[in-house]
C-alpha cells in the first residue's frame, strides 16, 4: 500500500467543489478534515492552514496546491484531495490558477515523516499524464487509486 493509500480516506476525495477563493478553499479542507476525526474542528484545521499560507503559497505551479499544517496532538496523518469546479487563485509561482488541492495534516512532532510526505505528493504533482488524468476522472475512488499509484492510468 502506498504512502497516499495510507494517510487518504476514500471519502477525503471531493470533485468539483465550488470554490471561489482560496479561503474558500481552505474552509472546504477545513470540513473535511472535521469530518475525518472528531478530534479537530473546521475552524482550527482553516486557521492552521491559513497561518501556514501566510507563509508562503502552498502552490506547486501547474494547477496543483497542498496546503498542509502541523497539528498539536493529532495522532496520525491525515490527508484530503479537491478537484475545484474551477480554477482560483492561490499565488502561484507559474500565476496559474489552482484547481488539484492535496491537503494534509501531520502530527506537530512528525517532521521527517512531513517532509518526506510532501515530497511524495509533489513528486506526484509533477506527473504530467497523472494531473491531465486526475482532472477528466469523474469517480472519486479511481482518482484516489490514480493519486496513490495503486493502477495505472491512461
Amino acid at each position: 500500500m502506498s504512502r497516499i493509500s495510507r494517510i487518504l480516506a476514500p471519502e477525503s476525495v471531493r470533485c468539483d467543489v465550488s470554490a471561489t477563493s482560496r479561503k474558500r478553499t481552505l474552509q472546504a479542507l477545513g470540513d473535511i478534515f472535521a469530518d475525518a476525526d472528531s478530534a479537530l474542528t473546521a475552524q482550527g484545521v482553516f486557521d492552521l492552514l491559513v497561518a501556514r499560507e501566510r507563509l508562503g503559497s502552498t502552490s506547486l505551479g501547474d494547477g496543483c496546491a497542498l496546503p498542509h499544517a502541523r497539528v498539536p496532538g493529532l495522532g496520525r496523518t491525515l490527508a484530503a484531495f479537491l478537484r475545484l469546479g474551477q480554477g482560483v487563485d492561490f499565488d502561484a509561482p507559474d500565476h496559474r490558477p489552482v484547481d488539484l488541492v492535496f491537503g494534509l495534516l501531520v502530527p506537530e512532532e512528525s517532521t521527517d515523516e512531513h517532509l518526506e510526505t510532501l515530497a511524495t505528493i509533489a513528486g506526484v504533482f509533477a506527473d504530467d499524464r497523472l494531473r491531465a488524468s486526475v482532472r477528466s476522472e469523474e469517480d472519486p475512488a479511481r482518482i484516489r487509486e490514480i493519486l496513490a499509484g495503486d493502477r495505472t492510468f491512461d
